[in-house]
């Protein structure tokens, strides 16, 4: 069984930084799609970065574009976002995602394409 759980959400201010971690468990296929997905309260949850394990390749959403990093440690089946210049828009519950796939077209920013998610973990930057 595929469990997937996040960590590393909290409050910090305005510019600061935030790694959240994604730590999976039981997954057998390779490769795959690894989904960062944000809900705001109220907002349809909305995803901010993919990445394909085959190659390693990355797509961000335009909003955070050049402040967020997504990365794997294959070794310890770990998944990070690094999360720079943090913006009170980027307040919301973070969750991680993943679905089999067979290239990196399939990793797509549709909560819908995603099979398996974590728990989510809550990210705040106060106004």
């Amino acid at each position: 069984q595929v469990m997937l759980a996040e960590s590393g959400g909290d409050s910090v201010q305005a510019g600061g930084s935030l790694r959240l971690t994604c730590a999976a468990s039981g997954y057998t296929y390779d490769p795959y799609c690894v989904g960062w997905f944000r809900q705001a309260p109220g907002k349809p949850r909305e995803g901010v970065a993919t990445l394909f394990t085959y190659d390693s390749k990355t797509t961000y959403a335009d909003s955070v574009t050049g402040r967020f990093t997504v990365s794997r440690d294959s070794y310890n089946n770990m998944n990070y976002l690094n999360m720079t210049n943090l913006e009170p828009g980027d307040t919301a519950m973070y969750f991680c995602a993943a679905t089999e796939a067979g290239t990196s077209r399939n990793c797509s920013f549709v909560t819908y394409d995603y099979k398996y998610w974590g728990q989510g973990t809550q990210v705040t930057v106060p106004s």
